[in-house]
């Protein structure tokens, strides 16, 4: 399985395939990071939810990289399970590269300022881990083991972007339909620091809500295959 989700990273490198994902994470950093110094806890967490929809796009991006042929192939190798764990590693690297660059850009930029910096990098380490995790679902749901044609899964892409960031914005109108990417954002923009309990429920929303759309996508799969 390790084999088999380090050839798909490298699949997805040497194919150019990483390219429009890079220049878009460098794009939202820009903006995010150009307009002057702010809290390490509000940078990171508005980093995190900007990111979400870019890292759900590499998450397809690496999942479509294979041909259909080849990705059956890989099934009947090293069986269903650890042939869809092994996309969802791969996916999960490069997302965490992808935060790691996250975490480092604001420094650059000169992007980070006030008090509580320490705390604000471990908060905002947290935020970009419930966006990946939040992002692997959702790539995975768009892919095209899943919707089969590359419309409905940009379409499942699109859509579920949008959501967690309309959807995001108040808890009142269904919440439970996306990753709670935006109320993270939120939690982390305030001035004093979110209390532990806060934190925990935004963490067990996020794993309830990857663990529902990861079970849809392995149910899926299944009838698909």
């Amino acid at each position: 399985m390790i084999a088999l989700a380090w050839m798909r990273v490298a699949g997805f490198v040497r194919s150019g395939r990483c390219l429009a994902p890079l220049v878009a994470v460098l794009v939202v950093l820009s903006i995010l990071y150009g307009g002057g110094p702010s809290r390490a806890a509000a940078a990171y967490g508005y980093s995190a939810a900007a990111l979400f929809a870019v890292l759900a796009w590499i998450t397809k991006l690496v999942l479509d990289t294979e041909p259909d042929v080849q990705r059956r192939l890989a099934r009947l190798a090293v069986g269903p399970a650890r042939e869809a764990a092994a996309g969802l590693l791969a996916a999960g690297l490069l997302g965490a590269g992808v935060c790691a660059l996250a975490m480092l850009a604001p420094w650059a930029f000169g992007g980070i300022s006030g008090p509580a910096i320490g705390v604000g990098i471990l908060l905002g380490v947290l935020a970009h881990l419930l966006a990946l995790a939040g992002a692997l679902a959702l790539g995975a749901l768009a892919g095209r083991a899943v919707t089969r044609r590359v419309m409905p899964g940009v379409a499942v892409l699109v859509s579920g972007g949008v959501l967690a960031v309309v959807l995001g914005l108040s808890d009142s109108i269904a919440p439970w339909l996306v990753p709670p990417v935006m109320a993270t954002a939120r939690a982390l923009s305030e001035d004093a620091a979110p209390a532990a309990g806060d934190l925990l429920w935004l963490v067990i929303r996020t794993l309830l809500w990857c663990a529902a759309a990861l079970g849809i996508y392995a149910r899926l799969r299944r009838a698909r295959a």
